[in-house]
């Protein structure tokens, strides 16, 4: 039996007319009749006989009745997600993100993803080489960096910016001159992440030189350390909102120093409806944040 069959079968035995089976499956009831003849000449007996103007199955019929229900009901879980995939609602995504990125901005995007999705997420948090590798393993999907570096085999996609900003313990107008953190102790990120780079990078154009006492890789690591008073910070504004607690107060720089926020996949891949709203959704979250 071919799928139209198995659909007329079921719209038969359900309205027990040709009439009302064909306004079903919303075809013409010539249209209708013609299927069921192709059905039974294929099948070699008769699926229906008429009895008081009804059309009721014969017993061939009833002996196929449950294997039709459950190829029915197959179909129709087919069709659910075939609808679950156009509209980006079904599946997994093994997301990397960078710490920073994983205490603020991520849970926006996923919180706004959800709502009346099916989708299953696995998180990693690593630093940028980390990422990168587990990209390129093929382990993660998507990863969301700060790296703003090429990378052989993989696309970077902009999403959004966040920027740097003062943490402290101390009450602080906003924003902060750059020119006023010269030689004021500073717990400063790690030359080795990508921001610590840029922030590094800014200060020397500028002729600024902090005095850094002590250095960290993480930015949450970072503002543990101004909460528990070993100084202030510079860190990026999505873990300050995150990471802000009573008694502390985050400042923006002047002049700005802006961090762009990027998605990266494996450039030979084509990114499938669920990427894409999951890539939307970070971009409206990177929206509210700024």
């Amino acid at each position: 039996m071919r799928l139209r069959h198995i659909e007329i079968f079921e719209a038969i035995r359900q309205a027990g007319s040709l009439t009302q089976a064909a306004a079903l499956l919303n075809i013409s009831q010539p249209a209708a009749s013609k299927i069921l003849a192709h059905a039974e000449a294929q099948l070699g007996f008769k699926l229906f006989e008429r009895v008081k103007g009804r059309l009721i199955p014969t017993r061939e019929a009833e002996i196929l009745t449950p294997q039709i229900i459950q190829l029915g009901q197959d179909l129709a879980h087919v069709r659910r997600l075939a609808a679950n995939l156009r509209q980006g609602r079904q599946g997994h995504l093994r997301i990397g993100c960078a710490p920073a990125i994983g205490l603020g901005l991520l849970p926006m995007a996923i919180r706004r993803f959800h709502p009346g999705s099916q989708a299953s997420f696995k998180i990693s948090t690593l630093h940028s080489p980390g990422l990168v590798a587990g990209l390129h393993a093929q382990e993660l999907d998507l990863i969301v960096t700060f790296d703003g570096q090429d990378h052989p085999g993989l696309r970077r996609i902009p999403v959004g910016a966040t920027e740097l900003a003062y943490l402290s313990r101390t009450p602080t107008p906003s924003p902060v001159p750059l020119k006023t953190l010269a030689d004021r102790p500073v717990i400063a990120l790690d030359t080795r992440d990508q921001v610590g780079t840029v922030m590094d990078q800014t200060l020397r154009q500028a002729g600024i030189t902090l005095d850094t006492q002590i250095i960290v890789q993480t930015h949450y690591v970072a503002c543990s350390l101004v909460e528990a008073g070993c100084g202030d910070a510079i860190v990026d504004l999505l873990t300050g909102h995150a990471m802000l607690k009573p008694g502390m107060a985050l400042c923006r720089l002047d002049p700005a120093i802006p961090i762009p926020i990027y998605v990266m996949a494996h450039a030979a891949d084509p990114l499938s409806l669920l990427h894409h709203k999951f890539i939307d959704c970070l971009r409206t979250a990177c929206q509210q944040l700024a």
